[in-house]
C-alpha cells in the first residue's frame, strides 16, 4: 500500500465513523502530499503496513496537524479546522503550510503511534457489568489490559442514559447516551472495590502532554469526544502499569481477592495483540475460570472485532462468566460508542 492509498483508504473509514471532516482533510493528503519535506522523507522508511491496521501514518499526520491546533501553535491552521467552514482549496493551502512551518513538531511527534481512549466505548462496560453483577453481586476487582490512559476504567463515575432509563452515581462526571436498539440492561450498578490497567505505553490523562495526545487523536468535527475525554480524565485516579499485559493478566489472575467478583475487561484491545499472546491470555483466564468459586468469582467482558464481514458491523460484546463458564453474547457496539445493538433479555 502506498502513503496516498493509505491516506485514501483511512478517509473512508473515518466518514463511515462520522467524521467528514477528516474524510476531507485525509483525501487533500491523499492528492497533495509534499514528497519534499524531512517528514515524507521519515515516512518513506517505513516498511510494512503503513495503513490503519499497522503504523497507521494518516493518523499520525492528522494528529500531529489537531494538536498544532488545540495547543495554538498553528492560527492559520485554526482558521481553517471545525467549527470554521472553508472550501478545498483554503484548506489544502493551510495544512501544506502548516506540514512545512511545523515540520520539526511533526517530525517529533509521529515517532509514535495513534493512542485514544474512547469513552463512549464505557456504555457498553456499564451494561455487560451489571449482567456480571446478576451473575455474582459482589464488589468488583477491575482488571483491563490494554487499558492506554485507563479512562474506561472510570466507568462507574459515568451515567448511562436510555430511553427510559438512566443510571448511574448521584453527580456523574458524564453522561453517555448511545443510540439503543433492544432490550434495557440491568438496572443494577456494581460498586468498583479496586482498579488498575496495564499498557505498553501507558498515558497520564492528568498530565497535560499526555492528554493533549488522547484529544489530539480525536477527530476535529467530533467536539463531543472532546468534551467527554477531557470530563473523564478529571477523575481518573486508576493506577495504569507499563508492563506486557498478558504478563500483568497472569499476575492479576493469581492475586485476585476473595469476596470480590474479579471482572477482566477490554475494549478494541485484544484484537491488536500478537496471535501467541491471545492464545496465552485466554488460557491463563480460563485455567483461572476453572479454579472460581461462588466467593471468587471471574467475569471476562470484551468488545472488540470478531471478523464478522458478513453485514453485521461494530465490534461483538461478549461475556464469559465462571463458575460454570457460561458464554453470553450481549449484543455489538459501534466502534466508537455511538450505537450499542442489545441482544440480551
Amino acid at each position: 500500500m502506498s502513503l496516498q492509498e493509505a491516506f485514501a483508504h483511512q478517509a473512508i473509514s473515518c466518514e463511515r465513523l462520522g467524521s467528514p471532516f477528516m474524510g476531507r482533510l485525509l483525501n487533500l493528503l491523499a492528492q497533495a502530499w509534499p514528497t519534499d519535506t524531512a517528514l515524507a522523507r521519515k515516512f518513506d522508511t517505513f516498511t510494512g503496513d503503513i495503513g490503519p491496521a499497522g503504523h497507521s501514518l494518516p493518523l499520525r499526520t492528522a494528529g500531529g496537524l489537531h494538536a498544532l491546533v488545540l495547543t495554538g501553535q498553528a492560527p492559520e491552521l485554526a482558521a481553517v479546522y471545525p467549527p470554521h467552514q472553508c472550501g478545498d482549496d483554503r484548506l489544502r493551502a493551510a495544512v501544506l503550510q502548516a506540514l512545512h512551518t511545523h515540520e520539526a513538531f511533526l517530525l517529533d511527534w509521529t515517532d509514535s503511534p495513534p493512542q485514544t481512549n474512547e469513552v463512549r466505548r464505557s456504555a457498553a462496560l456499564i451494561a455487560g457489568a451489571a449482567v456480571a453483577a446478576q451473575h455474582a453481586d459482589l464488589p468488583v476487582h477491575l482488571s483491563e489490559p490494554g487499558a492506554s490512559g485507563g479512562l474506561n476504567l472510570m466507568w462507574d463515575h459515568y451515567a448511562l442514559a436510555l430511553p427510559g432509563h438512566t443510571t448511574g452515581p448521584d453527580a456523574p462526571v458524564l453522561t453517555l447516551t448511545p443510540d439503543w436498539d433492544g432490550p434495557l440492561p440491568p438496572q443494577h450498578r456494581p460498586r468498583i472495590a479496586s482498579r488498575a490497567g496495564v499498557d505498553l505505553n501507558p498515558l497520564d490523562p492528568r498530565s497535560d502532554a499526555d492528554l493533549l495526545r488522547l484529544t489530539a487523536y480525536l477527530w476535529p468535527d467530533q467536539p463531543d469526544r472532546l468534551a467527554l475525554t477531557r470530563a473523564a480524565a478529571s477523575v481518573m485516579d486508576a493506577p495504569i502499569d507499563r508492563a506486557d499485559a498478558i504478563d500483568w493478566l497472569a499476575t492479576r489472575l493469581d492475586t485476585a481477592p476473595t469476596g470480590h467478583l474479579h471482572l477482566v475487561q477490554h475494549t478494541v484491545a485484544w484484537q491488536y495483540f500478537p496471535q501467541p499472546a491471545q492464545k496465552r491470555g485466554q488460557a491463563l483466564i480460563e485455567t483461572a475460570g476453572a479454579r472460581a468459586t461462588p466467593e471468587r468469582p471471574l467475569a471476562w467482558l470484551s468488545m472488540e472485532s470478531d471478523g464478522d464481514t458478513k453485514g453485521a458491523i461494530g465490534a461483538a460484546l461478549t461475556l464469559r462468566l465462571w463458575p460454570g463458564d457460561q458464554t453470553v453474547f450481549l449484543g455489538r457496539a459501534d466502534f466508537h460508542g455511538r450505537w450499542i445493538r442489545w441482544q440480551h433479555p
